[in-house]
């Protein structure tokens, strides 16, 4: 199995990837992650699709109008 270690800005590990292959397979092998997934999918309420779409669509209008993720979450740290 192939894994790929997700880390955040700072070299924690955060999570792990796996390919869509190799989790099709542990479904396979391990029924009760079908049931789990099953459990856990999440869906939006209609206005929260209304707000996503909305910021997507000002996003695609200027899509250089956007904030660095990392430096406003350092900035965001640095103001507490």
């Amino acid at each position: 199995m192939t894994l790929q270690f997700i880390h955040d800005n700072r070299g924690n590990t955060t999570g792990v990837f796996i390919s869509i292959e190799e989790w099709q397979s542990l479904k396979t092998k391990y029924t009760d992650l079908q049931v789990e997934e099953a459990e856990n999918v999440i869906q939006l309420a209609p206005w929260q699709k209304q707000i996503i779409d909305q910021r997507l669509s000002d996003y695609y209008k200027n899509p250089s109008d956007v904030a660095d993720f990392d430096k406003t979450i350092d900035d965001i740290y640095k103001s507490l």
